[in-house]
């Protein structure tokens, strides 16, 4: 009985230290976690709401159709660690949905997702069973159990908290039935690209559905998420993104964690002839980013990461004889949405004649 009552004292400890330490971590977010720079929260009318159901509940997505009307060309963009619940931040802060409807691609870009790494994970995230709550989310894009009426809508960061994020599956199945039942969208050889978090993910993604995503674009990815180090640093960007527990996503170095892994998992690219463009900017500052002193702050040691991982899945690469890469490494350039856009258009010719 005594032994019982320490146990129970010593979890009510642990459980007030972790909220505690929460609470000093979470006004660091900007620190610890990109993209750096401030949202601009502009709508593009070009789009429309596309709602489908999943296990996670009502997900929304936005889509922009290609300006020659075809059905056959898609492209998925994935947003960053703090993917927000209204737009996507590719819509908020640049014009890549314009340029890639121009180049006659059709648009997907899923809304949510948080911290999620667009990854199935184990369970839902909380701390010693405590929810950390939603990290100061505006109103959420996903619901459990709700229908897709929007008087259901629960509030943000239910999906991966209240019950488990299932991105994986919800893209790779969900979205791209609904697609191509509802809109006629081509559910085979579509591009994928991502930002940051959602760069490992769109190789993720391509690694183990050659079939639906036969191009795959990472800016400023983490893409050797093994390497000594990087899972305390993804840990503690996800506490700040969300209060997120990457443990709940999976286990330290098991074979769901190596999955995940785009310097474990380039075989398969290879194997596939994935065709991939890869960048990542050396972490010092053009012209255009100096106007913004926080964004040097915050976008030089999250890009000069993202370079070095980059750079590793580089070698990774040559070791396998892999031809089918293409490699961008601009001598300027930080963690933010200016570099990305730029890379964008870079990226369209090749992508454009690899998809469809």
């Amino acid at each position: 009985m005594r032994g019982g009552g320490l146990r129970t004292r010593r979890a009510g400890w642990l459980k007030r230290a972790v909220l505690v330490s929460l609470a000093m971590v979470l006004p660091l977010g900007a620190t610890v976690a990109g993209p750096a720079g401030t949202a601009t929260a502009a709508f593009n009318p070009d789009g429309f709401d596309f709602w489908v159901d999943s296990e996670m509940g009502p997900i929304k997505s936005r889509i922009f159709r290609a300006a020659d009307g075809n059905t056959g060309r898609v492209v998925y963009a994935l947003d960053g660690m703090r993917a927000q619940d209204d737009l996507s931040g590719w819509e908020k802060d640049t014009e890549v949905a314009r340029a890639l409807t121009a180049a006659n691609i059709n648009v997907v870009m899923p809304v949510g997702g948080q911290s999620s790494f667009y990854a199935d994970w184990n369970a839902p995230s909380n701390f010693f069973g405590i929810d950390a709550g939603s990290g100061g989310s505006s109103t959420g894009s996903a619901a459990t159990g709700s229908s897709m009426t929007g008087s259901s809508i629960a509030p943000a960061q239910v999906a991966g908290k209240k019950n488990t994020y299932k991105w994986e599956t919800f893209l790779t199945t969900h979205l791209r039935n609904a697609l191509s039942s509802r809109l006629g969208f081509n559910p085979n050889n579509n591009g994928v690209f991502g930002l940051s978090m959602g760069g490992s993910a769109a190789l993720t993604l391509a690694a183990y559905h050659p079939d639906q995503f036969s191009y795959a674009g990472s800016f400023s990815g983490y893409l050797n998420i093994s390497a000594p180090g990087m899972r305390e640093a993804m840990r503690t960007a996800m506490i700040s993104a969300g209060a997120f527990n990457i443990d709940a996503m999976a286990p330290p170095w098991g074979p769901q964690w190596l999955r995940m892994d785009p310097f474990v998992f380039a075989p398969r690219l290879v194997a596939n002839n994935t065709r991939i463009w890869v960048s990542a900017a050396s972490g010092i500052p053009g012209a255009g980013d100096v106007s913004n002193p926080m964004e040097i702050v915050q976008g030089v040691p999250l890009e000069l990461l993202a370079m070095v991982n980059s750079r590793a899945f580089q070698v990774r690469m040559a070791t396998l004889g892999g031809g089918n890469a293409t490699f961008d490494f601009p001598i300027t350039g930080v963690h933010n949405w200016r570099n990305w856009e730029a890379e964008v258009h870079r990226m369209i010719p090749d992508m454009s004649a690899h998809i469809g």
